[in-house]
């Protein structure tokens, strides 16, 4: 028997602009295209229409849908994608006329990152954010769900089922937000630990397709996804980032921020973005070469201060320099061209990084007991240690460390070291 082989192809959308004046459409178009590529999609055309607001029927007006559903016959359209929220029965009208399948920026949005999260938590807010637009949307689903009527043969089980629904979507919403609340508690207490064992924490935080998972893998080799697409990477992820001062932080890569982000997601994604919100530094990671680094820039700093982050030192990190114009772009505030491809600039990051520690490292000279020779281990740890000698009356350590470890050493500081920091008081 021979076997063939079937190509399935992309399928190929038709995207969509209202142009209503309420911000850039063309910017906006053309984030849509990079999300429908990220999604699988091939967008093959796009059409955009200047109204003073969506029609209420079809979103755009009548004449602009004929001109729709004639394109969608001639180039073999399979999805309509609009760069807006639509309501069910748009969603149902424009189907109707047009033949094709129809997604609204949300739901584009949700597919993508259904497809993207790995770990438990990032599948909980998925379904959540899903669930939450679906539940208002059962009922323009068409008539199959809804018999009820005034006659024999229309009564039945049809709105019990509809309701049945309802009821099961209401119960699993309520469901997931326990499930994440038991995350967050977990969260809560790990970042508790943190702050008892005095970690110092850094969100790379950014609009997506900056480059933050490249920025982590080269300072951590952490190994995360690092594509040139729209949310390549969903999940925070955590690893340990050494400064060449020898102090250890925690780096932190969160989920990528877009505008006009659904509220659904919003709403599933703030135990995440929380993370950023409790941050001793954060690295507004942007991408340099692109013509709207600014407004990125504008974007996360908006969501910042929506998540009370206003105290939190930010540093503004120009990404991809090494193709990009020379220039800060009017930024306000610490600021650093890097390419993490590269290397670029690298140095200059961990040393603004270092500058904006909670606490500066000092130096100084201790004298442990052979009896508390276990302190040895947490400078190590929390600190840098420059020269290290075993001595008749204890081990002798030069070291560089920051005023919490220092006040724990106290009773081991040797003199010069204990009246260079009286001095300092005084």
């Amino acid at each position: 028997m021979e076997m063939t082989q079937t190509e399935i192809r992309p399928e190929r959308a038709l995207l969509v602009e209202l142009d209503t004046g309420e911000y850039d459409a063309q910017a906006s178009l053309e984030e849509l295209y990079e999300l429908v590529r990220s999604a699988g999609a091939e967008p093959v055309a796009a059409v955009t229409q200047k109204r003073p607001a969506p029609d209420t029927a079809t979103c755009v007006g009548s004449g602009m849908m004929e001109e729709i559903a004639g394109m969608c016959r001639a180039q073999e359209i399979d999805l309509l994608l609009f760069d807006r929220e639509l309501t069910p029965t748009q969603i149902r009208n424009i189907e109707e006329q047009a033949g094709v399948r129809t997604v609204d920026r949300t739901m584009l949005i949700l597919d993508i990152f259904a497809v993207r999260a790995q770990s438990r938590e990032g599948k909980l807010q998925v379904e959540l954010a899903q669930l939450r637009y679906l539940l208002p949307r059962l009922s323009g689903k068409g008539t199959a769900l809804s018999r009820l009527g005034g006659g024999i043969g229309t009564r039945g089980p049809g709105e019990t089922k509809l309701e049945t629904d309802r009821r099961h979507i209401r119960r699993r919403i309520e469901a997931l937000k326990q499930q994440l609340k038991e995350v967050e508690q977990r969260r809560e207490q790990l970042n508790r630990r943190r702050k008892k064992d005095n970690v110092v924490t850094v969100a790379l935080v950014g609009y997506t397709n900056a480059g933050k998972s490249t920025l982590m893998n080269r300072l951590t080799e952490a190994g995360v996804l690092a594509k040139d697409m729209l949310f390549a990477t969903l999940d925070p992820t955590s690893r340990a980032l050494r400064l060449p001062c020898g102090k250890t932080v925690m780096l932190i890569d969160t989920v990528g921020l877009l505008r006009r982000l659904p509220h659904h997601l919003v709403q599933a994604f703030h135990s995440t973005l929380e993370q950023a919100a409790q941050a001793d530094i954060l690295l507004n990671v942007c991408d340099a070469s692109s013509p709207e680094a600014k407004v990125h820039l504008e974007v996360t700093e908006s969501l910042l201060a929506q998540l009370g982050c206003g105290d939190t030192p930010v540093i503004s990190v120009l990404n991809k320099c090494d193709k990009a114009p020379e220039g800060l772009l009017g930024v306000s505030g610490p600021t650093v061209r890097i390419s993490a491809r590269t290397g670029e600039g690298i140095p200059e990051l961990l040393a603004m990084v270092e500058a904006n520690l909670p606490s500066p490292m000092r130096e100084a000279e201790i004298l442990l007991p052979f009896a508390q020779s276990g302190l040895a281990a947490r400078i190590r740890r929390e600190g840098s240690v420059e020269e290290e000698e075993y001595r008749p009356e204890g081990l002798y350590m030069k070291i560089f460390a920051d005023d919490q470890l220092l006040g724990v050493l106290r009773p081991y500081l040797m003199e010069s070291t204990a009246s260079s920091r009286e001095n300092g008081r005084d």
